[in-house]
């Protein structure tokens, strides 16, 4: 597979995001079929369903230049983030089943799972593992002590 390259930020893209945290999301189109809600209505270049058991650990980085939405699908996850650079306490936040958190980039961001959780993250730059890599850096905001992680260097399991 070819490296895609991911595209600058622009002033045009960053004023269409929404506020870091919990989305507002519009209201369902109802009808006699069930409904449909609307979750992100931008140009974006990934769409992957994640399945995370429970007493696992996401992230724990941040992205140069990606951003991302994730919509809960089942169960819930605890969003935790702050600034990239920022040595506070990362903030918590608790995202609910049918809820959506968005992460612009710069944002250092980890999330737990209390429960297993299926979850659709929406994403700005391709996913394949060479944009990815090219564009993420891992920290150590959350710790991972009693928590299931992964990192690079741990190698397919």
């Amino acid at each position: 597979m070819t490296k895609q390259k991911t595209e600058p930020l622009t002033e045009e893209e960053m004023a269409e995001w929404p506020e870091h945290g919990v989305v507002k999301l519009e209201k369902p189109f109802v009808d006699v079929r069930g409904n449909i809600q609307p979750l992100v209505d931008t140009m974006m270049k990934s769409a992957v369903m994640i399945h995370s058991k429970a007493g696992s650990l996401r992230a724990n980085h941040y992205h140069k230049t990606d951003w991302h939405y994730c919509y809960v699908i089942s169960g819930a996850i605890e969003y935790l983030h702050r600034p990239t650079g920022s040595e506070d306490e990362p903030e918590v936040i608790l995202v609910k089943e049918s809820e959506m958190v968005f992460t612009p980039p710069m944002i250092d961001h980890g999330m737990r799972f209390p429960v297993d959780t299926t979850f659709l993250t929406l994403s700005r730059n391709p996913r394949d593992q060479a944009s990815y890599e090219a564009d993420v850096v891992r920290v150590d905001m959350v710790s991972t002590e009693g928590l299931t992680s992964w990192k690079p260097e741990d190698g397919d399991q």
